[in-house]
């Protein structure tokens, strides 16, 4: 593979989030942790795990929505972001280029403006229109790209079903043309469809963040596994389902229901014990330890480094031959 296929590279990415106290007593929300990824140009990379593990503030982080802590942001080649370095660009012209559609599609929409204004908003910071009659036009063409029409831009965002409000999103974010776009949504089929329609017809590259593998494993090239602020698995779709090395990974693919019963009946269930650690005070070593069958004083001593185990599939673990097994 080579270098100028990568889109977007992110190294060593950290987001803590500051949660009271002073001086050495400080607390930090460890959120986001030394994530290391690359997406390239065209591809979906998916990122999942359950509900707090960090993967939205990866995706917030990674668009600079919030400031990072540490790491290192590098987009078609040029560092937009370098702790070490002190290097922070003004991210205005990159707000063309990668957008975001937010999870929660009512509250982030103005409920003061309409649907047309709300798509039209990027088009007038960006200067994308001429003249009002142009600023119609590209926003009725947006709206009726997602599945919506003409009518819906005199209307408010209450108004709509929250499906219809998750399409307003992503016409907004289309509005600036941009070729990379994290989709941070729970949708439906459907929508689904239309996000590969999008993908093939504007050559768009994708940070898809979702909870559920059995949807991400359909539209992801590549997947990343995320548990309490680490990245602990990322390897092609097909491989990450067929066989995943880490046990977290193995309990989370165990909980894709099947619609066969026959195979329903045959799949073995790996449930987890105990519930997630608090990323305020997050356990030493592995982060996974707490609830892993295999941890043991090494895994409590030494935080795994994300290896290679075949050739694109890397796993965080000190014990993959016994998860193997």
């Amino acid at each position: 593979m080579s270098e100028n296929e990568k889109l977007v590279e992110v190294q060593h990415l950290q987001q803590y989030f500051p949660a009271g106290g002073r001086g050495k007593h400080k607390k930090f929300v460890q959120a986001v942790d030394d994530v290391s990824f690359f997406i390239n140009k065209g591809e979906t990379l998916g990122l999942v795990g359950e509900s707090g593990c960090g993967k939205t503030t990866v995706g917030r982080t990674l668009l600079r929505l919030y400031e990072p802590t540490d790491g290192k942001i590098i987009y078609d080649g040029k560092v937009i972001f370098d702790k070490e370095n002190k290097v922070a660009v003004n991210m205005l012209p990159f707000r063309r280029k990668m957008q975001m559609v937010f999870q929660d599609p009512y509250a982030s929409l103005d409920p003061r403006m309409t649907i047309g204004d709300i798509v039209g908003e990027p088009i007038d910071i960006h200067h994308l229109a001429a003249n009002k009659a142009e600023r119609r036009e590209k926003i009725i063409s947006l709206l009726e790209r997602v599945g919506l029409n003409s009518e819906h831009a005199n209307r408010y965002p209450h108004e709509f079903s929250g499906g219809q409000r998750q399409r307003v999103g992503i016409a907004r974010a289309l509005a600036v043309d941009p070729e990379v776009i994290a989709l941070d949504v729970s949708i439906q089929a459907q929508v689904v469809n239309m996000f590969e329609d999008l993908q093939k017809e504007l050559g768009l590259t994708y940070l898809f963040i979702a909870h559920d593998l059995s949807v991400v494993r359909h539209i992801s090239n590549r997947i990343g596994v995320m548990y309490l602020g680490k990245l602990v698995e990322l390897a092609d779709s097909f491989e990450l389902i067929a066989h995943s090395v880490h046990p977290y990974t193995r309990s989370l693919i165990s909980a894709i229901p099947e619609a066969d019963p026959k195979t329903a009946r045959a799949a073995k269930r790996i449930p987890l014990e105990g519930d997630v650690p608090s990323p305020l005070n997050p356990p030493s070593g592995c982060r996974f330890r707490t609830r892993c069958p295999y941890a043991d004083e090494q895994c409590a001593n030494e935080c795994p480094q994300l290896k290679e185990v075949s050739p694109g599939h890397f796993a965080a673990c000190h014990h993959l031959d016994k998860v193997a097994d």
